[in-house]
């Protein structure tokens, strides 16, 4: 680490030095060097022993600035120009930002400063060769806080070298604390435009421009889901991230196991990446070039490195937390030197938004019913197994979700930042990027939607901030959306944002979870959707009592098992096809099916754990199996698919345990690479003891051996005979899940699906509640764990009230039903007591 006896200063002397080094300054110089100066200093000094590579540097400080202004009388001159600011005016606030750089800019620097700079530069330059490239980067003194990022507000210069063009460079650092989106920001969150000095950090660059680069936080930044760290990554140097310029892979790693050595990645997703930032010739200090279709169709990190960077994710939050006495989530951004393939670590500051929110208040937005009956909207959560939602029409684009909420508006498409005076209020903001240059009328936009950009760069951070819904990464939305045309936006289903015509009428609903009352009986939930399940961690359960692993196979695998195992055969062109592109990425394609399975399971089961997670093996019956891609060939037709080839009569049969073998191993990935030993496979629609055993015995060959490694195997109570041999049934798994739709179906001998006889479809039958009974008692007799995972709790408080009076042991819920069933079940536990 570089120092000299120059900079080796007193606490008194730093605060009238004009440069430290990272070295001699830690987090609690914000004052004195600016945030992210400060931040670079703390890392170096307590982080870099444990790891982490964090490259070095000096920052100018804010004595510095301050010295610059005074010394040339400037301060009376800025506060006369801001005398009559007014922010909403686009254009005074143009004017205003406009002279007060140029008055920056045509000021030189006291030749103290000048020579203070030169000399620090030319030490770096000792280090390493002669004009050593470095990033120079504005660090404010009120930037980087917990509770205001000021993210982009400054500039960032890259590859700059020589003295001539850091002293240039640091000039215009200066100078850009009067950026207009700088000045707007600066009056929206109150602070004074000259209480607030700029600092400047001139740092050895990493040569991501040979390589990789990007943008990760500490947190989900959606739904504030604070066990998942997110990383982003793109090629070349970083700034194509930050500023939304490209559509970057996005990772997910669960950190409480990746912390006790495990590696669990959640979830990867491929960006189209198709600029890379790197050096220039010298006429500029950077350009973007086009990325080759090969490498755009790749992942930019390995799995090492999306660990790597996770551990680092993890050291960094932790630190921080303890710091400030308070959990402390982390905005990061991190570079890979494409000389020496190293990682570095080169900026660190908080994350402002869901480490601000109120965590006992749910807020939920929600589509609400509209139109004639039967033409009503669906609310989350129940979507049919293809994901389809009835009565919201096609989204007309659709991108990467920025915000839980839902938004009205007129469309209106601006391409140049130059225009945006003609942006109205509540208008609806439609461009190709909106990087901080546009923050002047993001505050003023109902939404916003952009063709480019991922969920971590600075203007998702700012719409964030302002708590405008953003829909980045549509990549065609600017041809799409016409100016005028009324829209609603959607960033409250999942992680796919979408922007649907018309208005559609939507509701509100807050929930105050502070209070609520502790239930003997456990609350579970009922998860589908992988994509959406980070936003269900903020409901208080006991864990998952159901998660489908239909939903993640129909909708994100979308392939027939058997028709990966048997791609050379297959006979169907189109679907072979289909399946090679869905594939590209893996070398075998058996291992497409697992990775996504195991990647939708593992979401799920981080969310919830340590908490229980029930995962029911496959029950498509054979006519959905054939929809899936490539499946006709492998599915017989039957008259009767409900009650035919289904559940655990497929689990060993030739024609499917080579299916089922796949399944085995993404619930093993879980449990073992991952770490996520919280996850209970259940088997569905078990029709004999005998059977149960055969399907142990299939799992235990393929890696799920019952005991091991704390291995349980549940079993679906849902068909008469689950009941009448529940005792033998008990000797077998470890526990039962009452089904109470297939159990009411076979009891009653109904068709649900039939509207001729749908009448008569009641769980609250007396024959079905006695089934339910009978199983209940069964389980106690033989310790064994009994719950529901039907509809019927959360549609009948009632059936609810039976259930506890039956002693069940767990109530699996729709997410929207538990709020209100805890207090329901609470209050019949009281009534009952002990």
């Amino acid at each position: 680490m570089v120092k000299t006896s120059q900079y080796q200063l007193s606490e008194d002397s730093q605060e009238q030095s004009l440069v430290l080094w990272f070295n001699e300054i830690g987090i609690n110089d914000i004052e004195l060097v600016g945030g992210k100066n400060a931040s670079l200093g703390e890392m170096i000094r307590q982080l870099t022993p444990r790891g982490v590579n964090v490259p070095t540097g000096f920052a100018t400080t804010a004595h510095a600035y301050r010295y610059f202004i005074e010394s040339a009388g400037l301060e009376e001159q800025l506060r006369s120009l801001f005398a009559d600011l007014d922010v909403e005016d686009v254009n005074n606030l143009r004017q205003k930002g406009r002279k007060a750089r140029d008055l920056l800019l045509h000021t030189p620097f006291p030749q103290e400063l000048r020579t203070a700079i030169a000399q620090a530069y030319e030490v770096l330059c000792r280090q390493y060769n002669p004009d050593t490239d470095v990033a120079v980067r504005s660090s404010a003194t009120a930037e980087d806080l917990p509770d205001a990022s000021f993210a982009g507000q400054q500039e960032t210069y890259l590859n700059v070298r020589g003295v001539r063009g850091v002293l240039a460079a640091c000039h215009r650092c200066f100078a850009s604390l009067f950026t207009d989106r700088a000045i707007s920001y600066r009056y929206t969150k109150g602070f004074d435009h000259l209480s607030i000095a700029l600092a400047v950090g001139v740092q050895k660059m990493v040569r991501s421009d040979l390589a990789s680069s990007g943008v990760m936080f500490s947190i989900d930044t959606e739904t504030g889901f604070q066990n998942a760290a997110l990383i982003t990554a793109a090629y070349g140097l970083g700034e194509n991230v930050v500023q939304g310029a490209v559509n970057p892979d996005e990772y997910y790693v669960f950190k409480p196991t990746l912390k006790t050595g495990h590696s669990p990645i959640l979830d990867k997703k491929l960006g189209s990446k198709e600029l890379q930032m790197v050096y220039d010739d010298g006429s500029k200090f950077t350009k973007n070039i086009p990325v080759p279709g090969v490498l755009r169709n790749r992942f930019v990190l390995n799995d090492d490195e999306i660990l790597q960077l996770g551990r680092w994710a993890c050291l960094i939050e932790d630190h921080y937390s303890q710091v400030r006495g308070t959990y402390s989530p982390m905005d990061i951004e991190w570079a890979k030197d494409g000389i020496t393939n190293q990682l570095f670590i080169v900026q660190a500051r908080p994350e402002t938004v869901q480490s601000q929110k109120n965590q006992t208040v749910l807020r939920n937005y929600r589509f609400r019913g509209i139109g004639n009956k039967g033409q009503g909207i669906r609310e989350r959560g129940e979507e049919n197994i293809n994901g389809e939602q009835g009565g919201i029409p096609t989204p007309l684009v659709t991108g990467r979700a920025v915000g839980e909420a839902i938004a009205h508006g007129k469309v209106k498409v601006i391409l140049d930042v130059a225009r945006i005076d003609r942006f109205e209020t509540g208008d609806v903001l439609v461009t190709d990027r909106t990087d901080p240059d546009w923050e002047p009328v993001m505050k003023r936009a109902s939404a916003i939607v952009t063709n480019s950009g991922g969920r971590t760069c600075h203007s998702a951070i700012i719409a964030r901030e302002l708590g405008v819904p953003a829909i980045v990464g549509c990549n065609d939305a600017t041809e799409v959306l016409r100016t005028g045309q009324e829209v609603t936006v959607s960033c409250a289903e999942g992680e796919e944002g979408k922007v649907y015509p018309g208005l559609i009428p939507f509701e509100i609903e807050e929930n105050n979870i502070e209070d609520l009352p502790c239930t003997r009986t456990q609350i579970l939930m009922n998860v589908g959707n992988p994509q959406e399940v980070f936003s269900l961690s903020a409901i208080p359960s006991d864990g998952v009592g159901l998660a489908r692993t239909e939903f993640i196979i129909a909708n994100y695998i979308q392939t027939h098992p058997m028709a990966l195992l048997y791609f050379d055969s297959l006979e169907d062109e189109f679907a072979k096809s289909k399946i090679a592109q869905m594939t590209a990425l893996y070398n075998d394609k058996p291992s497409y099916f697992v990775e996504k399975l195991a990647q939708g399971i593992s979401r799920i089961a981080a969310t919830f754990y340590p908490k229980p997670v029930i995962v029911r093996m496959s029950d498509f019956k054979s006519n959905e199996y054939a929809n899936l891609l490539g499946g006709k060939q492998f599915e017989p037709k039957e008259e009767n698919p409900m009650l035919g080839w289904r559940g655990a009569a497929r689990y060993y049969d030739e024609g499917y345990k080579e299916g089922f073998a796949l399944e085995c191993k993404a619930i093993e990935q879980v449990r073992g690479k991952m770490g996520l030993t919280n996850v209970i496979p259940m088997i569905p629609f078990c029709r004999t003891p005998e059977e149960g055993r055969l399907v142990l015995e299939e799992m235990a060959h393929n890696g799920l051996r019952q005991g091991e490694n704390g291995l349980q195997v549940y079993v679906m109570c849902e068909l008469p005979n689950n009941v009448i041999l529940a005792s033998q049934f008990a000797e077998i798994f470890d526990g039962f899940s009452i089904g109470s739709n297939d159990l009411t179906q076979l009891t009653l001998g109904i068709d649900r699906d039939s509207a001729l006889v749908a009448k008569l479809f009641d769980e609250r039958s007396q024959g079905v509640k006695q089934m339910i009974l009978l199983a209940i008692q069964a389980a106690k007799k033989h310790n064994r764990k009994i719950g529901i995972c039907g509809q019927a709790p959360s549609d009948y408080p009632e059936f609810a009230r039976f259930l506890v009076e039956a002693g069940i042991d767990s109530i699996s819920l729709n997410p929207d039903s538990v709020l209100k069933t805890i207090l329901e079940i609470a209050e019949v536990e009281k009534e009952i007591g002990d």
